[in-house]
């Protein structure tokens, strides 16, 4: 069976239709409806109509989107699009289809894409981390999402820094999401940019700062020394409980080439091991990792 993948964002929605064997057929993108969840459902589901009738085939549909599947009510929370929040999205999809939907996080989508035949093809234990807006993650377990009855599986972002000293790491930080010093204000994209203004007074985008580093500047190469301190501190944390066999990163600053290098002796002193086996790779898919998960969601 033909496999339609969709990667729901806030302002556009892409779809993409994969063989069985995971190759590209054909690709679409449309802006995301804004005027409510009605006019949402209908366009949809038009655009879903639009892949099959082109595909001339029955095909599975596996979407990704912001936000989580609640385990008790089948309704949606913590998405982006907020006119989804509270509405059974899978269930009113599938009358209006009629046929099963898969839904999961956008995070674990990707994930989900590098394990099945991305960086983490063939492991057996797969971390996704995506260091971009915020810092999501996602599980996978011999190709097969892990999901809890929480439905915030791998939402590490939003555990505690570990060993967390104001002298070291500056003073508290307030999250979105009514806690202090998660890691997301540490190691994301935002986060990174935000705290140089707050350290060093000097308003710089990610790349801004590390160009600044490679050209000799001290407060940007200290605040990146701090960043690799934090993510290596945040990332044994999780190899400490999971093992995984590959860590792998996607979002903006997943395009630091010289992380890799760097990240792997800053992981080891925290781990519960002499050295650190766990493989760190920057996704083979890319941008594309999180819609061609979405298209491998669908199960038997």
């Amino acid at each position: 069976m033909l496999r339609l993948g969709l990667d729901i964002g806030g302002t556009k929605m892409e779809g993409l239709l994969l063989d069985g064997e995971g190759n590209e057929l054909c690709r679409r993108r449309i802006a995301t409806p804004q005027q409510g969840y009605q006019t949402f459902i209908e366009v949809v589901t038009g655009f879903i109509r639009g892949f099959a009738e082109e595909a001339g085939a029955p095909v599975s549909i596996g979407i990704g989107l912001p936000g989580a599947v609640r385990a008790d009510n089948g309704c949606i929370k913590n998405a982006n699009c907020l006119f989804l929040n509270g509405h059974p999205l899978k269930a009113d999809l599938e009358a209006a289809l009629g046929q099963p939907v898969w839904l999961a996080n956008d995070a674990d989508c990707f994930t989900l894409s590098e394990a099945v035949d991305g960086v983490g093809s063939g492991a057996n234990l797969v971390f996704g981390v995506i260091l971009g807006t915020g810092c999501g993650g996602g599980i996978v377990a011999h190709q097969r999402l892990l999901v809890g009855p929480n439905a915030i599986t791998g939402e590490w972002g939003h555990n505690p820094l570990p060993g967390y000293d104001p002298v070291r790491d500056g003073p508290a930080q307030p999250c979105y999401c009514g806690r202090r010093n998660c890691i997301e204000r540490f190691v994301s994209g935002t986060g990174f940019a935000g705290r140089f203004v707050e350290r060093h007074g000097r308003s710089l985008s990610p790349k801004g700062i590390l160009t600044a580093a490679a050209e000799g500047d001290e407060e940007a190469q200290a605040h990146y020394e701090h960043f690799l301190h934090a993510l290596g501190r945040s990332l044994a944390s999780v190899i400490n409980l999971l093992d995984p066999d590959v860590i792998v990163f996607g979002g903006g600053l997943s395009n630091i080439a010289r992380l890799y290098e760097d990240l792997p002796a800053a992981i080891t002193p925290w781990l519960f091991t002499d050295r650190c086996l766990t493989r760190l790779l920057p996704a083979r898919h890319g941008d594309s990792s999180g819609v061609r998960g979405a298209a491998w969601l669908p199960t038997p």
